[in-house]
Order: C-alpha cells, then structure tokens, then sequence
C-alpha cells in the first residue's frame, strides 16, 4: 500500500467520522514512511508523493489539487489552528521540490497558483502566481511562464 492510499483512506475515515480508526491509520502510514500527513486535509486522489512521502509533514489546512507532486521532506504549514478558515491552497499542476517548506503568515491563508514550481529547498512565505518557479529563502520568482 503505497502513503497516498493509506492518506486518502485516513481522510475518508475521519470524515466518515472514524476518527480513532483514521489516526491509526495515519499512525500506520508514519511508522511505514516516516511522515506526518494529517487526516484533515482535502486532497485530490492522484496527488503524488515522491520517494514515498518520506519526511513530508502536511498539516490540517491544506488542499492539494489535481496531478501535484510532492517530493521527500517537505513541510506544508498553516499557522493557525487546525479547522480555521486560514489554508494552504495548492492549485492544479503544482511540483514542490525536496526540502521545500510553504508556511503561511501568521493566521491567513496562502496559494500555490496552478502549474506552478517550488524548488528543491525553497521557502515560501507568500502567494505563488500561477505558472510561476520560485527558488531560494526567502523564495523569489526566477521564471514565469504563461498558461
């Protein structure tokens, strides 16, 4: 059973309201991949998870769209409590590389526009617009390409 399945199956059991049973779960998948990918995200079923999820942490706020690729350690924060209206917001076509963080300002909200790239070890802080690569820390847009 490959981490996305066992997330997706976390999601659906705590929103079936399952909720002993989904923290199994995604106790499961961090013992079998050593990640933390929480049970209250909302996630697209063909989100991609490279070398396993390994070292990736998610938290409750995110939602991930269609065709994302998310590579190994890469930290998806929201600060502010889980179930507040502030998110993480990652559009369409979207690859985060390794070592990547994305953590929101203080109680708001970020997006991750659609087709767009985070590079290897980038940390992002703000808005990324659609289609655009951003790399470095602080991450700074690099490329642009239109959609």
């Amino acid at each position: 059973m490959t981490p996305e399945r066992l997330w997706m199956w976390a999601i659906a059991l705590r929103r079936r309201d399952h909720r002993w049973l989904a923290k199994r779960v995604k106790q499961l998948n961090s013992f079998l991949y050593h990640n933390s990918l929480a049970a209250g995200g909302d996630i697209s079923p063909d989100v991609y998870l490279g070398h396993h999820g390994l070292g990736t942490v998610v938290h409750d706020n995110v939602t991930i769209g269609r065709r994302v690729r998310i590579w190994q350690n890469v930290t998806l924060s929201v600060r502010a409590p889980a179930g507040s209206p502030h998110r993480i917001i990652i559009e369409d076509d979207v690859m985060i590389g390794a070592n990547a963080v994305v953590i929101t300002p203080f109680e708001q909200s970020l997006r991750i526009g659609r087709g767009a790239s985070v590079g290897a070890g980038a940390v992002v802080t703000r808005d990324v617009p659609a289609g655009a690569t951003v790399v470095g820390s602080p991450a700074q847009v690099v490329r642009q390409k239109a959609l």
